[in-house]
């Protein structure tokens, strides 16, 4: 394989593989990832992204490819990005908690040529290969033996399979070398769609390379002895945005495994791993600043504490700064085709600034529109658009959208804002009628439509209601086929899991006899909300 010298085109290239082969060559020893207590060296991993890489291309991968990641978090997930990247292809990660349908209209829609799964991702793999319009490689990343980690539709002839593990000893030739140009697509990831489907916004290497930096001036990183830690899922656009500063500095990654929340083992690995930062929605601070240990916990590495995804109180922000007194604390705020950051607020003015999610980054334009594209003065309220070196290059195979969302040459958020007299930011409401619940984003037409198609139901609204420990939860208003029927949430759950995740199933079902409607026709959803 012709060395950089050889290829300084390629060599030059602004995107993670050339950051990772720049560590490989002038710091081999020292550690790139740690999970579970296990050390991954900056030459180990470039020795496996490469071997990865040449297994992928023997197997038809190459570029503009698609090779699609539903697995919890683990080295193998930063591994296969990396390859499919090294080769020009674009890695989609999924969220292992989708349904199969919902799995397999992703895979379907982005033309997934290879999937990578492990043991939580497999049998969401399983329930979505029937549904595959066309067959596709199967890699299976569990520790099991290769009989037992088949997915049960491979007869079906909709999947070859093979063995990560086997993957990384397999012979054979190596993949040709691959310029991939910074405005090459990277990443697809899926938002959920408010029409129904979800949208794959596609970020390219500088969308990458412009997180990166916004990440190293946000938490005023300095040097390769930086140890972040990413607790939040690997498909989400925020732990992806965590790890892109890491591979640029040559600092350190440490993957939390996918668990449910536990603030005891997140204390103990901020304190073996000499954690240095680390970012967690609201109600995970909580949880860790109510740990009774956490007073003789030696946390002095701790040097930025962030935040985001939800609002936090007053009182869990005084926490914090009590809990964490040498730490940097900044909330962030964005949305994935963004990259995701667009504003930030530092932890000086987070008492002082209560509510507003800062200001914009300093990679980020942004105005504050009417539905005329007119900025609306300080105090008014408007839709926030951008502009800048992180914004998508588009939605994935899905041009309408596309052009809605980038109409009058800015970038349309959705997210409804004001700005007060020193131009801090406060969201006021949402567009697309997001809800955010434990850091996951609902879209309500997702889950309505799911619930429509349920026999008793005539016609279903979702509004989002506050929850003590969520921040928001789902909650349903529908009127019955028949008036006289029963219809429990319990019910109306159970037979909602086999079409949506368990996150976006309502926790709440009010039955009514017609819902409120506008003189247009238009579901009043301000009037639910305000029902209890």
């Amino acid at each position: 394989m012709p060395s950089p010298l050889e290829q300084p085109q390629a060599s030059r290239r602004a995107h993670w593989n050339n950051h990772l082969e720049c560590h490989a060559a002038m710091r081999p020893g020292r550690a790139a990832l740690r999970f579970n207590g296990a050390t991954t060296t900056w030459l180990e991993l470039h020795r496996r992204v490469q071997a990865l890489a040449d297994a992928f291309a023997r197997r038809g991968v190459g570029f503009g490819d698609r090779v699609a990641i539903v697995m919890g978090n683990r080295p193998e997930f930063i591994e296969t990005i990396l390859a499919a990247n090294l080769l020009g292809a674009i890695a989609v990660p999924l969220n292992f908690r989708l349904t199969g349908p919902e799995a397999a209209y992703i895979l379907n829609d982005c033309g997934a040529r290879l999937i990578v799964a492990d043991e939580i991702g497999v049998p969401v793999v399983q329930a979505a290969l029937p549904a595959l319009a066309g067959d596709v490689e199967v890699v299976s990343a569990v520790a099991q033996a290769a009989s037992a980690a088949q997915p049960a539709a491979t007869a079906s002839g909709k999947a070859n399979c093979a063995l990560y593990r086997d993957l990384l000893g397999e012979t054979g030739a190596p993949h040709e070398p691959v310029d991939v140009p910074e405005q090459s697509p990277a990443l697809i990831m899926y938002t959920s769609g408010t029409t129904g489907h979800p949208k794959g916004a596609v970020l390219c290497h500088i969308n990458l390379q412009s997180q990166a930096l916004t990440i190293i001036r946000t938490f005023q990183l300095s040097g390769d002895d930086e140890v972040n830690l990413v607790a939040s899922p690997l498909f989400h656009i925020g732990a992806i945005g965590a790890v892109i500063p890491a591979l640029l500095i040559g600092g350190t990654i440490v993957i939390m495994p996918t668990r449910p929340f536990n603030a005891a083992a997140l204390l103990d690995l901020l304190e073996n791993e000499a954690i240095t930062t680390v970012f967690l929605v609201p109600t995970q601070w909580q949880a860790v600043c109510d740990d009774q240990t956490i007073g003789s916990r030696n946390l002095s590495a701790l040097r930025v504490t962030c935040w985001g995804a939800a609002p936090a109180t007053d009182t869990l922000l005084r926490q914090m700064a009590a809990r964490f007194p040498g730490a940097h604390n900044t909330a962030v705020f964005g949305q994935t085709e963004m990259s995701p950051v667009t504003c930030a607020l530092d932890g000086k003015d987070a008492i002082r600034k209560l509510g507003s999610v800062g200001k914009p980054v300093s990679t980020v334009a942004a105005r504050i529109v009417d539905a005329d594209m007119n900025d609306v003065a300080p105090g008014e309220v408007g839709e926030i658009v951008y502009r800048g070196s992180g914004l998508m290059l588009g939605y994935w195979n899905n041009p309408e959208a596309t052009a809605q969302a980038f109409r009058g040459g800015w970038f349309h958020s959705g997210d409804l804002v004001r700005a007060d007299s020193e131009g801090y930011l406060y969201v006021v409401d949402r567009v697309k009628d997001m809800i955010i619940s434990g850091g996951e984003n609902i879209y309500c037409a997702e889950v309505e439509n799911a619930l429509a198609a349920h026999p008793a139901i005539a016609e279903v609204s979702v509004v989002g209601r506050p929850h003590p420990v969520w921040g928001e939860t789902p909650v349903a208003y529908a009127s019955l086929r028949d008036p006289a029927a029963n219809l429990s949430i319990d019910e109306l759950r159970d037979w909602a899991s086999d079409h949506l995740a368990k996150y976006k199933l309502p926790t709440q079902l009010h039955t009514v006899a017609a819902l409120p409607r506008s003189a247009a026709g238009k579901v009043l959803k301000n009037v639910l909300r305000e029902q209890r």
